[in-house]
């Protein structure tokens, strides 16, 4: 049978092995802050420590068939598991849909997969892992040499565009403030970026990035604490740097070329 007759499957298949990919990135969202092997051992349960059988394992619906508890300790599932694997899903379809069955889809789900990753390890721990971003920079500039991509050259400008703004603005922040102002996995995720889409699409990323961050700031400092404890403010930069480089990453070229038309 030729490849097109299961052309109209592609979809389902994509997104299916999104909701599989989302399984195994809460592995490593769980385990790489802890340092921990990420095959050995297999999944468990954190409370009980109970190995999780493979029919409890299947994307969301596991969940739902064990309505968010355990089978044995019934201890509450966090519900961040069955939203990453959907995550993982959406993520998978949304790159299918605007990258079709190219070669240009495969570091489309690559970084996809990076930033669901980076953005809840940010979350939790706030640190962006080295076993993430460096691997990350290497197969951006691998990548690069995929047709219908940008070229190894925009590759390596990008990664240092990404890279060396960032640690430019991180430097000016700590001179400023007397402080750590942000940490140097964030420079390493913007050099990543960078790698993958090219120094004009990490421009724009930085941009919305700070966009977002300085809306999120805003809100969280009018918005009252409900205890007496004084909110410390500290915002990890990571999950919105990925947000603004996925929109860079589906919509960059519309969005670049909407604003170069504007100009005279």
């Amino acid at each position: 049978m030729a490849i097109s007759e299961f052309e109209p499957f592609f979809p389902y298949i994509i997104i299916a092995l999104g909701l599989i990919f989302g399984s195994f990135f809460n592995v490593l969202i769980y385990r790489l802050p802890l340092k921990k092997s990420i095959t050995y051992p297999p999944s468990f349960c954190p409370k009980c420590f109970t190995p999780v059988k493979p029919y409890d394992n299947i994307p969301i619906l596991s969940y739902i068939i064990l309505k968010g508890k355990c089978r044995y300790c019934e201890a509450k599932i966090n519900l961040r598991y069955p939203f990453v694997e959907g995550l993982g899903g959406i993520f998978f379809g949304l790159c299918y849909l605007i990258y079709g069955f190219t070669p240009q889809l495969i570091p489309a789900l690559f970084l996809a997969s990076t930033f669901i990753v980076i953005t809840f390890i940010d979350l939790d721990s706030q640190i962006i892992p080295d076993k993430v971003t460096l691997p990350g920079m290497a197969a951006g500039l691998a990548f690069s040499a995929l047709p219908g991509g940008i070229s190894p050259a925009d590759a390596i400008i990008g990664l240092l565009a990404g890279g060396l703004i960032l640690y430019a603005i991180a430097f000016l922040g700590n001179a400023i403030f007397k402080k750590e102002s942000m940490g140097g996995g964030d420079i390493k995720l913007a050099a990543l970026i960078g790698a993958f889409l090219g120094w004009k699409a990490v421009l724009l990323t930085l941009i919305l990035s700070s966009l977002f961050g300085s809306i999120v700031g805003i809100i969280l400092i009018i918005i009252p604490t409900r205890t007496s404890e004084k909110r410390s403010h500290t915002i990890p930069y990571g999950p919105f740097l990925a947000t603004g480089a996925t929109i860079a990453m589906f919509w960059g070229n519309n969005i670049i070329s909407l604003y170069l038309s504007t100009l005279p």
